[in-house]
């Protein structure tokens, strides 16, 4: 089995009681609303990366103004060519706000599409979990930067 870790960086963006996302388009073609962001470079600060993703994502340019946490996920997949995976994700999640920019879409990258959603309804759109610990470090402010510690 082979071992894969991905670090990531993503953004809660609330604004005006509403939230902004980026639709994330899997490998079969499904799309599912996420938190804009995504994977470090190699020697990336994650504040740049979320500065750069966001705006890949969205079209708008972002300031972290707050770490809210980190999460972190492990899931064993069947890859492509065959074997497994043991895939280990680190996801650093922050605050920022909008400063610029005007919303777009993303083109010919892991999203299609960018929104914002009332926060009262984001329960019901078709989203990865990781919207669901995005709104529970935001909403809960863990002092341990855990989202379990937010529930």
């Amino acid at each position: 089995m082979r071992e894969e870790l991905r670090v990531a960086a993503y953004a809660v963006c609330v604004r005006d009681g509403r939230m902004l996302l980026a639709r994330w388009v899997a490998g079969d073609g499904t799309r599912r609303w996420t938190l804009p962001g995504g994977g470090m470079d190699h020697g990336e600060d994650p504040y740049d990366t979320v500065v750069r993703e966001a705006e890949e994502e969205t079209g708008y340019t972002v300031e972290p103004v707050a770490l809210l946490g980190v999460d972190s996920i492990k899931r064993v997949y069947a890859r492509r060519l065959g074997g497994t995976a043991d895939f280990h994700g680190l996801r650093i999640v922050y605050e920022a706000r909008i400063t610029g920019g005007e919303l777009r879409y993303e083109t010919n990258g892991s999203t299609d599409m960018a929104a914002w959603h009332a926060l009262e309804e984001v329960p019901g759109l078709d989203r990865v979990g990781l919207v669901d610990v995005g709104l529970a470090l935001w909403r809960g402010r863990p002092a341990t930067g855990r989202a379990v510690d937010a529930e």
